[in-house]
């Protein structure tokens, strides 16, 4: 816990902004969460509770948390606001600017996209020095990872207070210095998906035989061994070699393929609906989120030994 508690806004108190708060208010901080919707402020405490519980945390922590309906009082003398709305350009842009409005021209702005510059998000502000990317991934209070993306008007000092300030509530920030679109993480994570969505479409293989490869293949490896590490573990002159045979056969798409597009035309979104890449019954969904809410919840009490 820090020694120097803050007061801090987030911008709302869906999957991620609830996420985010627990976080900052498990490491002693003040948490207005500010969200118009009531739904939404109404099932913060069950939602925060849940998070607790799976983490063994201190149920004191919780009186830390506050849900507000008027972003101007939730935000006034917070040192940091984490803004965590929907992934649309134009919200976000509008929330940023009322934000300044509302806010002391030394309070951090943060925004949790998870692929949209804050290049683009923060270009009609005054003081876009203080505007910086923080790219949880989900769900924040399990995953550590946060990217925090400098763009060309953020100052340094913005970008070492955010990366002191989410190291001190346990995360791993990682300082990405160029704003280009879908960061670090979610540009790798995007080129295997073109690549593993063109082998299906390709009939190479079914999805199944993806996330097979992938789980049970390299992909079991690479919580302890990133990609750079197993290229220089196996030789740089081996990683040359296949890439010479592999490289220009690997898809180059630059749209989303038709196959992914016609499956969303059809209404085959995934778990939600049944049908994506595979079937879903709701028995075989709920198992594959509660797989990954243990393991997560369990990665996250191991790193507190």
């Amino acid at each position: 816990m820090s020694d120097s508690n803050l007061t801090i806004g987030v911008i709302g108190a869906g999957l991620m902004g609830h996420g985010i708060g627990y976080l900052l208010a498990a490491a002693g901080h003040t948490v207005r969460i500010y969200d118009p919707s009531a739904a939404w402020r109404i099932s913060l405490p069950q939602r925060l509770e849940a998070a607790r519980a799976l983490l063994d945390g201190d149920p004191a922590l919780l009186g830390r948390i506050t849900a507000h309906e008027q972003m101007a009082a939730a935000m006034q003398d917070v040192s940091f606001v984490f803004e965590a709305a929907p992934e649309k350009l134009a919200l976000k842009q509008q929330i940023f600017a009322e934000l300044e409005s509302v806010t002391a021209p030394t309070t951090i702005l943060c925004s949790n996209s998870s692929a949209i510059p804050t290049t683009d998000i923060g270009a009609k502000l005054k003081h876009r020095d203080r505007v910086v990317g923080t790219h949880f991934w989900n769900p924040p209070h399990l995953v550590p990872l946060v990217e925090v993306i400098q763009n060309d008007a953020t100052s340094d000092d913005t970008v070492r207070k955010t990366i002191d300030l989410l190291r001190d509530a346990g995360r791993e920030p990682v300082h990405v210095r160029k704003d280009i679109p879908g960061f670090v993480g979610n540009r790798l994570q995007h080129a295997l998906k073109r690549e593993a969505i063109a082998l299906v479409a390709a009939g190479v293989c079914d999805a199944e035989t993806i996330d097979t490869v992938v789980k049970t293949g390299f992909g079991a490896r690479m919580a302890v061994l990133g990609p750079m590490e197993q290229s220089d573990l196996v030789g740089l002159n081996l990683t040359l070699d296949i890439q010479n045979v592999l490289v220009a056969d690997l898809d180059n798409s630059t749209e989303p393929t038709a196959f992914l597009k016609d499956k969303v035309a059809a209404g085959k979104l995934g778990m939600s609906t049944g049908e994506g890449f595979r079937r879903w019954t709701k028995d075989s969904a709920d198992a594959v989120r509660e797989r990954l809410r243990r393991y997560l919840a369990e990665q996250a009490k191991a790193a507190k030994k």
